[in-house]
């Protein structure tokens, strides 16, 4: 691999945002999941510097971070990712005897629920994994165990893998983390998707750990009365044995948690048919989201509107994205995706055309001066 010092080379790296198409709130559980990278993309590009200071550039934000490798690197702040990801790496073994330039612009709603933070960190283990003494290109399965640690190990955070691996290894995904990580690529030919930006704040943190807690002190307390219950296992049809360990709301609760993993599991035989049930696609998705809204109650009434619309304009079906609370949705729409945009619009949000896309990429620049 070439010194990215000589001549001035400069290091591409980008990656795209991601929409959970099946199994939003599930992979935290152990449960599978079923995402696509779209092409919505966050960059970074630059080179090595000859002392021992970080100095990123953001300019869609006009801020700037500027801070020396002195390790371990202190954290100043909540979520203090670009510092976590190089202490994480330095544990690893990586290490940094040049400081770094670089500048970070990006595609992805942010703070939408298209993982533009998780995309952001890839992105940058990536970018430093390449500039560090070691001189690696990893594959994508490590960047982003690396960004998960860096994300949410660190941090202590509730968040589950999909973000990570969905953004690094790119396309469809099908994401197992019980009993062990295990990731399936779905080489299905979706068509287009209109992501829908309501531009309503999210509690990305808040909702997570609602939700996550309900259904995990759920499962704790069935457990200790009966050891063999598993949420990978359990059978809906089976849920009348716990009617007196659970109230009507629990019940629930776990009632949309197992039909959501269905869904997931259905999808999955779909999606790997050949020729691809466009319709039976998007089905799936508006039922999946009719339980996010009304067991999970994790959307909102401006997404519902969203969502009514884009049906309504022909879309084969349509979801909230994300943790939920806000953000975004999106809709399923092979045919006439400029129409279903136009009714998102409508309904005060901000529309985008995007397809399935590859997952982290790097380039290098050479830069004349």
């Amino acid at each position: 691999m070439k010194d990215y010092m000589k001549n001035n080379n400069e290091l591409i790296v980008s990656t795209p945002g991601r929409v959970c198409l099946f199994g939003e709130h599930q992979d935290y559980l152990g449960l599978p999941i079923i995402a696509g990278a779209i092409s919505l993309r966050i960059y970074i590009e630059g080179n090595k510097r000859n002392d021992n200071l970080v100095n990123i550039d953001l300019p869609d934000i006009n801020d700037k971070e500027i801070f020396s490798l002195d390790f371990p690197v202190k954290y100043d702040k909540e979520r203090d990712y670009f510092k976590s990801t190089i202490n994480v790496l330095n544990r690893d073994g990586f290490t940094f005897s040049s400081g770094l330039d670089c500048t970070v612009k990006g595609e992805i709603p942010i703070n939408s629920g298209t993982s533009s933070s998780s995309a952001l960190i890839i992105t940058w283990v990536n970018f430093l994994t390449q500039m560090s003494d070691q001189n690696r290109k990893l594959s994508a399965e490590e960047i982003a165990k690396y960004a998960y640690e860096a994300e949410v190990l660190e941090f202590s955070e509730p968040g589950g893998m999909m973000d990570q691996y969905s953004t690094s290894v790119g396309d469809v995904i099908y994401l197992e983390s019980y009993p062990k990580v295990n990731v399936e690529r779905i080489k299905a030919k979706l068509g287009y998707f209109v992501l829908g930006d309501s531009g309503e704040p999210k509690d990305t943190k808040f909702i997570l750990a609602r939700v996550k807690n309900q259904i995990q002190n759920v499962t704790k307390e069935l457990k200790k009365k009966y050891p063999e219950f598993s949420l990978q296992d359990i059978k809906l049809d089976e849920l009348n044995r716990f009617t007196e360990d659970l109230n009507e709301e629990q019940k629930e609760l776990l009632a949309g948690t197992i039909t959501n993993r269905d869904i997931t599991r259905v999808a999955k035989k779909i999606l790997l048919k050949m020729p691809l049930d466009h319709k039976a696609v998007g089905a799936l998705l508006t039922e999946h989201h009719a339980i996010l809204r009304d067991i999970l109650r994790i959307s909102t009434p401006k997404i519902d509107r969203m969502i009514t619309s884009a049906l309504a304009a022909g879309a084969y079906g349509a979801k909230i994205n994300g943790s939920g609370g806000g953000g975004c949705m999106f809709a399923y729409a092979p045919e006439n995706p400029e129409l279903v945009k136009e009714a998102i619009e409508n309904e005060g949000g901000k529309g985008y055309i995007v397809k399935i896309d590859k997952g982290t990429h790097s380039s290098i620049t050479e830069v004349i001066k």
